[in-house]
């Protein structure tokens, strides 16, 4: 079953915990610790999502693999945005065509 990419799904489990794919067997865990708003226009859905991961090791920008308990497993796009004390944030954007 592919797993539904939406503003309300994502929306749903915000500051649950995600693991993020390093390599084949390894993971990290993430924290969806944002949601952005919804922007829609006549053609076009955008939002955009951050996670929050520990500064244990530093994850580049590119495609990674994603598993949730209630998600399930897909693959996102991400971008490191900012590193603090906390952790690290990665942002996914999402820019998606309105159905008609």
């Amino acid at each position: 079953m592919t797993p539904v990419l939406e503003h309300e799904e994502f929306s749903k489990h915000l500051n649950t915990t995600f693991r993020i794919y390093v390599n084949e067997t390894e993971t990290v865990e993430s924290e969806l610790s944002s949601v952005s708003e919804r922007m829609v226009s006549p053609r076009q859905e955008r939002f955009s999502i951050v996670f929050r991961t520990s500064n244990d090791f530093f994850l580049g920008q590119g495609m990674r693999r994603f598993d949730h308990d209630q998600m399930g497993s897909f693959d996102l796009f991400i971008v490191p945005i900012a590193r603090d004390d906390e952790g690290t944030l990665y942002e996914s954007v999402f820019n998606l065509l309105v159905q008609k």
